[in-house]
C-alpha cells in the first residue's frame, strides 16, 4: 500500500499545512477539504481545494461525490460524536484514515518515563484529553468491526512562527521586553517536549501508505531535551532580552488566581514529557527533527517583528501577570 491521493480535513493549521507542504513534496497529489472562509495559511501551488463544511454531512457528500483517497489525513475531529460522522463519511473512501490525537491523553501524572505508545490513556485534568481519549476507543472499536482502517498519531506539544508557546502568548514576550516579570509553573525545571511542525511532519509522512501503520498508533514529536526555563530563555534571547525576569510560581497557585489556565497546567505542562519516539524512527528510518528549539524562538520573533498587527498584548493577561508577580 502506497499513498499517492490525500485527503486533508483541515490543511491550513499550525500542524496541517506543515504535513500538506511536505505531502507535496514527497510527491503526493494532496486534495484540502475545508469551509474555505479563510485560509490562515497559504496552501501549495497544485494543492486541489474542495470546499464544504465538515459539520454538514450531506454537504461532503455532494462534495466527494464518489471520489476515495489512499489515505484520509484527520486533523479537526476532537470529540466522539465527529469521529462517528468522519466513519459515516469516509470509512468507505479509504484504505487509511489517520487520526490525530494528542499527547496530552496519556496518563497524568505518568507512572513512568519515557512515555511510549502503550502507556495508558488517562488524564482526569483536561475535557479535551479526556475527549480524545474517548475518540481513540471509538476508533479501535470501528477499526475491529471492519468499517475503518485507522492510523493514530499523537503530537505533543507542536508550534509553527506564529505561536508563541508560554502562557499569555505575545504578551509575555512584551513584558520581558519591557523588563516585567513573567509566571513559569513550578520551578522552571519540568521536562517539556517541543516541536516544531515542519520536523512533526517530515515523519508524518511516513505513516500514509505504510501498511504497519494500519491499527497502530504513534508518538511524533522531537526528542531535544528542554525545560519551561530554557523555551523561555530562549525567547527571551530571540527577543534580545539578555536578563528576563522569571517568577515561578506552584501551580496550584497559578489556577487559583488563573482559572483558565487551569486545565493546561494540571492536564499536561505540569508534568515531566519525555517520550519515546523509537516506534515512529522504526518507520521512519533516519529521521531526526531540524530545528532545535533555539532556532524556533528565533523563526518566532522575527514572524511576529515583521507586523505590528501580530504582536497583540491582551490586557487581561497582563494585568494577571501583574497580580502573580507582585
Amino acid at each position: 500500500m502506497t499513498t499517492t491521493s490525500l485527503l486533508f480535513i483541515g490543511g491550513t493549521g499550525q500542524i496541517s499545512a506543515s504535513c500538506v507542504r511536505e505531502a507535496c513534496a514527497n510527491g503526493i497529489a494532496v486534495t484540502v477539504l475545508n469551509r474555505g472562509t479563510t485560509l490562515s495559511r497559504e496552501l501549495p501551488a497544485g494543492v486541489e481545494v474542495i470546499t464544504a463544511d465538515i459539520r454538514d454531512e450531506d454537504a461532503v457528500r455532494t462534495a466527494l461525490g464518489d471520489r476515495r483517497f489512499d489515505s484520509i489525513a484527520d486533523f479537526i475531529t476532537f470529540t466522539p460524536a465527529e469521529v462517528s460522522r468522519a466513519v459515516r463519511l469516509f470509512g468507505d473512501r479509504t484504505e487509511q484514515y489517520v487520526f490525530i490525537s494528542s499527547a496530552s491523553a496519556y496518563q497524568k501524572p505518568p507512572a513512568r518515563l519515557p512515555i511510549d505508545e502503550a502507556t495508558p490513556l488517562h488524564n482526569p485534568f483536561w475535557q479535551y484529553s479526556r475527549d480524545k481519549i474517548a475518540c481513540e476507543r471509538l476508533l479501535r472499536d470501528e477499526h475491529a468491526a471492519g468499517r475503518i482502517r485507522v492510523t493514530v498519531v499523537r503530537p505533543s506539544h507542536t508550534y509553527d512562527r506564529t505561536q508563541v508557546p508560554l502562557l499569555g502568548g505575545w504578551t509575555a514576550i512584551d513584558r520581558m521586553r519591557r523588563g516585567l516579570p513573567i509566571v513559569l509553573h513550578g520551578d522552571g525545571t519540568s521536562p517539556w517536549a517541543i516541536t516544531h511542525s515542519d520536523d512533526f511532519a517530515t515523519a508524518f509522512v511516513h505513516v500514509l501508505g505504510a501498511p504497519e501503520a494500519i491499527g497502530e498508533a504513534f508518538n511524533i514529536m522531537s526528542p531535544e531535551l528542554l525545560t519551561w526555563n530554557s523555551i523561555a530563555l530562549d525567547l527571551a534571547d530571540a527577543a534580545g532580552v539578555e536578563v528576563p525576569h522569571l517568577v515561578h510560581r506552584t501551580t496550584h497557585d497559578l489556577v487559583q488566581e488563573a482559572p483558565v489556565w487551569d486545565e493546561a497546567l494540571r492536564g499536561d505542562r505540569s508534568h515531566a514529557a519525555i517520550f519515546d519516539t523509537s516506534k515512529i524512527e522504526s518507520l521512519a528510518p533516519g529521521w531526526a527533527p531540524r530545528i532545535p528549539f533555539a532556532e524556533g524562538a528565533r523563526r518566532i520573533l522575527a514572524w511576529h517583528d515583521a507586523d505590528a498587527s501580530r504582536r497583540v498584548v491582551d490586557r487581561d493577561v497582563d494585568a494577571l501577570y501583574d497580580r502573580l508577580t507582585a
